[in-house]
């Protein structure tokens, strides 16, 4: 069974990235039965915090996104010293004391002479005596993890296809620093052993860190999961944007973008499957495979979720928004105005032109007498607007926009919008010869 997980640090809100993120990985679980695990990050205790944990489990619970069960790293801080201690007794983690001036000045040295700026493992030549030196003068020790360099790095990527690194090109990573807080790595590692998850879908940007990672599983006796890493999102002009960075569920209910639309725009961005206003999450589901996603960079742009939303909108059935809608709004009101919206909260706006008040435009002479004999002409019945038209065609010969447009502005106030025919048994006769009448001054 597919075990999959997302994992949030809670040091701010979800942004389109994370959330793209999470989607794939839900609907690798579903695709297959499987658990999806909503693991929280919060190893950085400086810089996490509890309201935005809430906020995380608010943003996944809003998209559709439910978790098997959620489990948190701060609660697993035994587990984690457990594993640094059988790393440390196997010889694979070692404590290094370079202050980051000192590394940062190796690292200029390096690219100076044009070579990769990898971790010289310095530390490794240190004495007991020297160590015992370092921590007499109050130097605490970061702790790295020891590369095997004759350990072949390779694994077949789901997205990337067979991919390999030299365990000599990489640094050993810090995996804890000298204040004894966990960096991401071995933490990370030891949880998708214990968790059993079985396929890590993240970022390129992590790519390099699954090649370390492996090694961790090894060392520890495990089995590593499959790996697969999506390009990461970029705006329309082709770029990383902080505003992407800053992007998310909130900022996507201000414009009242509909859950189903980010949904259906996320799943399928990068991929070689077209998006399309599909809310149906089963068929998403059902075209949903790692083997469609590309290498490029996915461009996100506004103008496609809001092309994409508009289009869901003008899908969704009157059940699914009823509880949104003005007071008095029933079934034909939503049938009515629904072509003309791009979001629920617009509807508003336009169920005005029936509840009123509505603001008339000045008439000429000429159209105020037209829309007298309007009034005179209106006769309640099936289709009132179809009836009206028609009679005042034949009487008096006006066609097209002068038939139309003065009726149309009277009755609603007004150039344009929902169908006249579908608006005005809502307006009602008696609340209709009021406008006309007040229309004619």
């Amino acid at each position: 069974m597919v075990t999959t997980r997302f994992a949030p640090s809670p040091t701010g809100r979800l942004h389109v990235g994370n959330i793209r993120t999470a989607l794939h990985n839900w609907m690798l679980a579903q695709n297959s039965g499987g658990d999806f695990i909503l693991r929280i990050d919060d190893t950085d205790a400086e810089r996490s915090r509890e309201e935005y944990v809430d906020a995380i489990r608010a943003d996944l619970k809003w998209l559709g996104l439910d978790w098997t069960r959620e489990e948190r790293q701060s609660t697993r801080l035994d587990a984690y010293q457990a594993a640094f201690e059988k790393l440390r007794e196997a010889g694979r983690i070692y404590p290094a004391y370079e202050t980051q001036q000192e590394l940062e000045l190796k690292r200029k040295v390096l690219l100076g002479r044009g070579l990769p700026p990898i971790y010289d493992r310095g530390a490794l030549d240190l004495t007991d005596e020297q160590r015992a030196a370092k921590e007499a003068e109050g130097i605490k020790p970061h702790w790295r993890f020891k590369l095997d360099h004759d350990e072949a790095l390779e694994w077949v990527d789901g997205v990337r296809g067979p991919t390999k690194f030299d365990a000599k090109l990489l640094s050993d990573p810090v995996i804890r620093r000298a204040d004894g807080s966990w960096l991401y790595m071995l933490p990370s590692t030891v949880d998708d052993v214990d968790m059993g998850v079985t396929q890590v879908l993240r970022g390129e940007d992590h790519v390099s860190n699954t090649a370390v990672q492996i090694q961790m599983f090894t060392a520890m006796g495990a089995e590593p999961p499959a790996f697969a890493h999506e390009a990461l999102l970029v705006g329309k002009e082709g770029k990383l944007s902080k505003r992407l960075g800053s992007l998310g569920c909130d900022a996507f209910r201000e414009k009242g973008v509909e859950p189903e639309a980010i949904i259906a725009l996320l799943s399928r961005l990068g991929t070689s499957l077209p998006v399309e206003p599909i809310a149906d999450r089963a068929k998403l589901l059902e075209t949903f495979d790692l083997g469609t996603f590309g290498r490029a960079p996915a461009k996100f742009d506004d103008a496609e979720l809001e092309r994409i939303n508009t289009a869901i909108v003008h899908q969704m059935s009157f059940d699914v928004v009823k509880d949104r809608l003005p007071d008095g709004m029933d079934k034909a009101g939503w049938h009515a105005v629904q072509p003309n919206i791009s979001t629920v909260g617009e509807v508003a706006e336009w169920w005005r032109l029936v509840t009123g008040p509505i603001e008339q435009p000045e008439f000429s002479d000429e159209d105020k007498a037209y829309l007298k004999l309007a009034c005179e002409t209106l006769v309640w019945g099936e289709d009132p607007w179809g009836a009206l038209t028609s009679e005042l065609k034949e009487a008096t010969g006006r066609k097209g926009k002068q038939l139309f447009l003065p009726l149309r502005q009277a009755l609603t106030g007004m150039n344009h919008g929902p169908d006249m025919g579908e608006l005005l048994p809502l307006i009602g006769e008696a609340e209709a010869r009021s406008r006309l009448l007040k229309a004619v001054g």
